[in-house]
Formats: structure tokens, sequence, C-alpha cells
């Protein structure tokens, strides 16, 4: 047990009994805030008002739990090593993370028993995230991951690589799956896919006009500058 004032000042600390019961000395009467920690349970901090009589003040401590487990490929059955596993509570918040040691185990220690999501992320698999309870007594569960399909290819135009060409990932239900753009060796990559037959369409620059006006003193544009410019780009840029 802890004392401090409102400013954060240390004023007093103890040590409960057997029973949990605990006595505590304030300065003078006032406001404090009174903290309570113990192994395997969640802190608790609290505002009590201490007048010129003696103040009873009970504090309930919620235990903390674990998740233990391993990751595995859904493919082999092999254990996952080095992957990330990511525990959020129901605003986002990280509560834990770990990464799984040569077998494919994890352990994750200090959590407040309730809902939470797991999240298990590894190179060349599907993330997965799903929700999962947390038991008072711990907890243990076995994860599988999908493998994830890799799509890489090269686009060219008369035997040259083509930059900048868009190339569209369109599965066999018609929903576009991604978009992407050459490199300028004219390589493209798509990553996490499921197995399923896809089509692949590469295209070059939407084309575009522009109206030129041409006399005998030369060539202008419409806004009165020599030459005319054109510059092509994709739609969405």
């Amino acid at each position: 047990m802890t004392l401090i004032s409102l400013e954060g000042r240390p004023l007093g600390r103890s040590v409960t009994q057997a029973d949990g019961s605990y006595g505590m000395e304030a300065p003078s009467a006032g406001s404090y805030v009174l903290i309570a920690s113990a192994d395997g349970y969640q802190p608790q901090a609290t505002t009590v008002v201490v007048a010129d009589e003696p103040v009873a003040y009970d504090i309930l401590l919620s235990g903390t739990s674990g998740r233990s487990g391993v990751v595995r490929s859904a493919d082999t059955g092999d254990p996952i090593a080095a992957a990330a596993v990511i525990v959020t509570d129901v605003r986002g918040h990280v509560l834990a993370n770990e990464q799984t040691n040569a077998f494919g185990e994890f352990g994750l220690v200090g959590l407040v028993p309730g809902t939470v999501t797991l999240a298990v992320t590894s190179p060349k698999h599907r993330p997965l995230a799903q929700p999962v309870d947390i038991g008072a007594g711990g907890t243990h569960i076995e994860v599988e991951l999908l493998p994830g399909a890799h799509l890489r290819g090269t686009v060219r135009g008369g035997g040259v690589p083509l930059s900048d060409a868009r190339v569209t990932l369109v599965d066999s239900a018609g929903n576009v799956v991604a978009t992407t753009t050459t490199g300028i060796d004219g390589a493209y990559a798509f990553s996490d896919l499921d197995s399923d037959s896809y089509i692949v369409t590469a295209t070059g620059y939407p084309p575009r006009a522009a109206e030129v006006a041409v006399s005998g003193g030369g060539v202008d544009g419409l806004d009165g500058l020599d030459g005319v410019d054109i510059e092509l780009a994709h739609t969405s840029e």
C-alpha cells in the first residue's frame, strides 16, 4: 500500500497483514491518493478523503491472468518461429506482445480476465485475428496460420521493362483484390493472397488529349506558351 499526495509526493507505505488488513497514517486531514498493488493482481489507485476521525477504506483487487499457446502452419502443421503475437483490448490498445520461440510457443502474462483480441502475424503467412476469453486461471490456445501466396512478375513492352505501368489483380469472382504500379525495372508483386485463380491486367497511362493551334509562327498551346506539354498520370493520382 502506498499513500501519495495529489501532486504525486510519496507520504507513506504499508504492507497488508495475513487477513488483508492494513493501516496507514496521513499527515493531516485532506485528500490523498491510495495505491494498492500485489503480485498477480491488477494495481489500483483511488482518491480517499481523510478527516479528523479514522477512515476505513476497503479495496478489491482484480487478479491478472495469462495466455500461452503455440502457432503452427495450417498447411504442414509445423511450428512457426518468430511469429508476432499481439493482444489488444476493445479500444485497440496493445496490452501485450510476444514472439514465438523456435518451437512456435508463446507466453503472455499480466492480462486482466476478460475478452481481448489476439492477433498473430508471420512472414509468408496470412495474418490472423480472433477474440479470446482470458480466464482467471489462464488459458492455452493453438493458432494455425494459412500460408500466404505471393505473385510476382515483370511488365515488358517490345522486350523492354515498362515502369509505372498499372497492374490490377482480380479474383475468380471478379473482385479487384489489389492494384500496384511497376518499378523502374518493370517488376510488380502481390503478397498475402488466398489460394485461388486470378486475372492479372497490365495497362499503361490513360490517354490524354490537348487542343493545339498550329500557325506559321510555330506551335502554341492554348495557354499561350511555346510548345505543348502533356503530362500522363494514372486516374487515381
